[in-house]
This record gives structure tokens, C-alpha cells and sequence, in this order.
């Protein structure tokens, strides 16, 4: 008969329950981690009677072996927004909660489009700072509300990693004989694409209510190439174009913000929001 060792048996069990523990760890701190930020949305939610979205891109995270990861605005980005609107009822308040260094022009314009069609005031909410397509999706808000020390950035179109008026430039410095034909094709797209963004603002700020001669005003300033692109623009200047900004920004992005500290493994969305749909005002009175 085999000797039965209970000490042997129960070091064996646990190893095995300290291995499930190491293996089950991170997914619980996700998790947990998941709905700490729920919990704060809910709370803004409840404080401003709206519906909070939330992109938040940090650049600064540390990958898996210690490899950076760069987060930036992305179509599947863009997809969970434009599904966190349709969400939304039409009378419904929406505060945008966005962090990030900017990304795909293509899904910043999605949003940007999405949230100047919303019937309900739009918030953009600016903690830190939303450059080049981050900034595109704040100037779709009815109202610009960003820490006094935060920024947003130029939106000045880019052609690979050139910036398009620059690349205008040599037009202006050289005989066409004396330049190739890429850089004339580059600059081609270049003044097409200044054109477009410009076009694009002055239509994205008047579906608002601006003027059109203030509305080209700063999309002049912001898309043409006047500053570099990762030149930040204050509170103060934003307010000087004539853009409905405030600097009175709520404690609870804050704490939010306090939540995105750098979480090692497997990432969550940068977008985040409570995934039912609302009702309106309207309905919930009716349903009582």
C-alpha cells in the first residue's frame, strides 16, 4: 500500500493555489481597475445629469518586457465613440473626456462629425492636453472646459511625417525645373489637403453657431502651418480666437485621470462608457 504523505499533498495544493493566484492576478486588477472607472463616470454622470465618454490615450505606458506603447486616436477608436452616441437619447448632455497626443485624422473626424450632430450640448472636457486630431474633436463641442494649465495643439495637416505647409514652402524657394517630381506631388496633395481641413473647421465651427468670418478666422490660425505641430496652445489664446473655452474643470476627471497611472499587461479600451442605452427625460417620467 503507497505510503500518504499529508504534508506533501497539502505543500502540493498550495503550490497549485498560489500558481492560480499569480495566474489570475492581473486579470482581477484589470477588472478591478475596469470598474473603479466606472464608478467614477457614474458619478460625473449622476453630478452632471449626462452621458460621459472617455478617450484617454497614454503615451507614457510600459508594454509587456518594457517596450513602450504609443496610444493614439484609432478607427476602432472612433467606432466606440460613434456607439456610445447613438446610445445617447438627443436631449441628453454629453461631457467628452479626451487625453491623448492625436492620431488618425480619418476617426478624429468621425468623432468631430458625430458630436457637432448631437442635439443636446456637447462638452469636451480637457484635463491635460488633446493635440492634432484631439483638438479637431474639441472644436466640435458646444463648449471647450480645460485645466488652466492644459493644452491643445494645431490641427495642420501632415504628409507622412512632413508637415504639408512646409513642404509648400519649397515652391516658394526653388524654380519648379529645380525640383522632382515627388516633392511637386507632395506638394500638390499638400495644398489640397490645408484646403480640405480648412474647409473642414470653417464648416465644423459654423454647424455650431459661429460666424463663418471668425469660424475661417481660426481655422487659419490652427490649420495652416503658422505654428509647428506640436506647438501648445493655451487656455488663454483659445479664448482670444473667440472659442468657448472655461477652466473650470470637474474634481471627479481628476480622480479619473488618477486611475490611467501606467497599468502593466493587458491594456483596457482607451474608450470607456457605460454600455446601456439611456433613457430621456422624457421617458424615465413616463415609465414611473
Amino acid at each position: 500500500m503507497p505510503y500518504y504523505d499529508p504534508f506533501s499533498y497539502l505543500f502540493s495544493l498550495l503550490w497549485f493555489l498560489l500558481f492560480v493566484f499569480i495566474l489570475l492576478s492581473p486579470w482581477y486588477k484589470r477588472m478591478a481597475l475596469i470598474k473603479a472607472r466606472e464608478d467614477v463616470i457614474r458619478r460625473i454622470e449622476e453630478k452632471r445629469k449626462s452621458r460621459v465618454i472617455t478617450m484617454i490615450h497614454r503615451q507614457e505606458q510600459i508594454g509587456f518586457l518594457g517596450i513602450p506603447v504609443f496610444r493614439f486616436i484609432t478607427i476602432e477608436d472612433s467606432e466606440r465613440v460613434l456607439r456610445a452616441i447613438r446610445m445617447t437619447p438627443d436631449d441628453m448632455p454629453i461631457d467628452f473626456i479626451i487625453h491623448t497626443p492625436g492620431g488618425l485624422a480619418l476617426a478624429a473626424t468621425q468623432i468631430a462629425n458625430a458630436l457637432v450632430k448631437h442635439k443636446a450640448p456637447v462638452r469636451v472636457i480637457i484635463p491635460h492636453y488633446a493635440m492634432s486630431g484631439g483638438t479637431l474633436i474639441a472644436l466640435a463641442a458646444d463648449e471647450i472646459i480645460m485645466d488652466e494649465n492644459a493644452v491643445l495643439g494645431p490641427v495642420d495637416p501632415q504628409i507622412g511625417n512632413m508637415p504639408a505647409a512646409s513642404i509648400l514652402k519649397v515652391l516658394e524657394k526653388k524654380e519648379p525645373k529645380d525640383i522632382d517630381d515627388q516633392t511637386l506631388i507632395l506638394a500638390d496633395v499638400s495644398e489640397k489637403a490645408i484646403k480640405q481641413m480648412v474647409d473642414y473647421l470653417v464648416d465644423l465651427l459654423t454647424k455650431n453657431g459661429m460666424e463663418e468670418e471668425k469660424a475661417r478666422k481660426i481655422a487659419e490660425e490652427l490649420a495652416t502651418g503658422k505654428y509647428t505641430h506640436d506647438y501648445p496652445i493655451t487656455a488663454e489664446h483659445l479664448k482670444k480666437l473667440g472659442l468657448p473655452v472655461n477652466t473650470e474643470v470637474p474634481k471627479e476627471v481628476y480622480e479619473l485621470m488618477e486611475l490611467y497611472e501606467q497599468p502593466m499587461g493587458s491594456q483596457p479600451p482607451s474608450v470607456q462608457y457605460i454600455p446601456v442605452p439611456y433613457k430621456s427625460p422624457q421617458q424615465q417620467q413616463n415609465a414611473k
